[in-house]
Parts: structure tokens; C-alpha cells; sequence
């Protein structure tokens, strides 16, 4: 009996000590997810502010065509800035593209830049982009005051910023979206907030 006892109590350690365990490395991985969770796209305070209506724009093409910027179409858009000496414009092109075909339902991709007309039509050329709206207008990068590339606008079909930010990869592009369907007004605010009330 007593050796019988002994096994209980030594079973009851273990268990406790395989929950501690389990406790403390349950932990261990919330901060390792905090380290490394996906920041999202860097969102500037300058420019129309998400949630906010942004200004109307009817530009044209150089693509063919006009395009109506957050004219309220009812079709969610995109808004790339982006120039044509600029690598991670470049490396993010087949991303676009992508985002383009899978989001076709509801969103328009438009490609936005200023600059050199002739350089920008060499670039379309080059980089095959004529399946993308291509506008070329100083105004509307300084209205959302685009100072670093490649920068995006989430606008939705009302005319609406939803979110927006500098993008360097496909997961901060995503993050735009992400933001967007937990109506929050960027990642990193919906993680700080998520962490300031653990």
C-alpha cells in the first residue's frame, strides 16, 4: 500500500510539472509570435487618414482610357505608387498581378506614378503592364503625400481610404486587405492593441 501511495504521489508531481511546463512554453511561443508576427504595411499619419473620404480624381491612362479614383464606383481600388527605378516596385510587380486575377470580384489594381511620360511608357512596355490602369499624376501622390516607394491606398467603393502604408513584400500588401476585413485602421495597431490587453 504504501509503495502504492508513493506512485500516486510521485504521478501527481509529474502531472503538475508537465502543466508547468506546458504553461511556461505556451508563454515562450506568444513571445516568440510577438517578435515575429507580421508587422504589416507602414502606415504614415500624412495623407487622407483611414476612414476618411478621399478626393475625387478622373485621370487618364497611360494604358488607354480614364480612370475614376475613389469616385465612389462601388468597386474597391488599389492605388500602387510606384517608379520605375525602383527595385521592390519591380520585385512586387508578379504580386500585383496575382492580387489582380484573385481579387478580380471586387477590386481594380491601378499602377500610379509621375514623372517622365516617356520613361514611364518604356517601363509598360518593358514590364508588360498594359493589363493595369498606369496613371501619371504629381497631384495625386502629393495628396495622399507618397514620399517613399512603393507606397499603397486601399480605397473602397465608396470613396473610402481603408488603409494604407509603404509596402515592401506581398505580406505587407496583404496586410492592407487585412486590415480592411477586421475594419481596423492598420495591423500594427490591431497587434499592439491585441497585446496591450493580454
Amino acid at each position: 500500500m504504501d509503495g502504492l501511495t508513493v506512485a500516486v504521489v510521485l504521478l501527481w508531481f509529474l502531472v503538475v510539472g508537465l502543466a508547468l511546463a506546458l504553461f511556461a512554453l505556451t508563454r515562450q511561443v506568444g513571445v516568440l509570435f510577438e517578435r515575429v508576427a507580421p508587422m504589416g504595411a507602414l502606415v504614415t499619419d500624412s495623407g487622407p487618414k483611414v476612414g476618411e473620404a478621399s478626393r475625387t480624381f478622373l485621370l487618364p491612362s497611360l494604358t488607354g482610357n480614364s480612370v475614376s479614383i475613389a469616385g465612389g464606383t462601388g468597386r474597391s481600388q488599389l492605388l500602387f505608387f510606384l517608379s520605375p527605378t525602383c527595385p521592390v516596385c519591380k520585385k512586387l510587380l508578379p504580386v500585383l498581378r496575382s492580387t489582380q486575377a484573385a481579387e478580380s470580384k471586387w477590386l481594380d489594381v491601378i499602377l500610379a506614378s509621375d514623372g517622365d511620360e516617356t520613361a514611364q511608357r518604356r517601363f509598360i512596355a518593358e514590364r508588360q503592364l498594359t493589363d493595369f490602369p498606369y496613371v501619371l499624376s504629381t497631384d495625386l501622390g502629393m495628396t495622399f503625400k507618397v514620399s517613399r516607394l512603393p507606397f499603397a491606398v486601399l480605397i473602397d467603393g465608396e470613396g473610402v481610404v481603408r488603409a494604407k502604408g509603404l509596402v515592401n513584400n506581398r505580406e505587407q500588401l496583404d496586410s492592407l486587405f487585412n486590415a480592411k476585413d477586421l475594419g481596423v485602421a492598420s495591423i500594427q495597431g490591431y497587434l499592439n492593441n491585441t497585446h496591450s490587453h493580454a
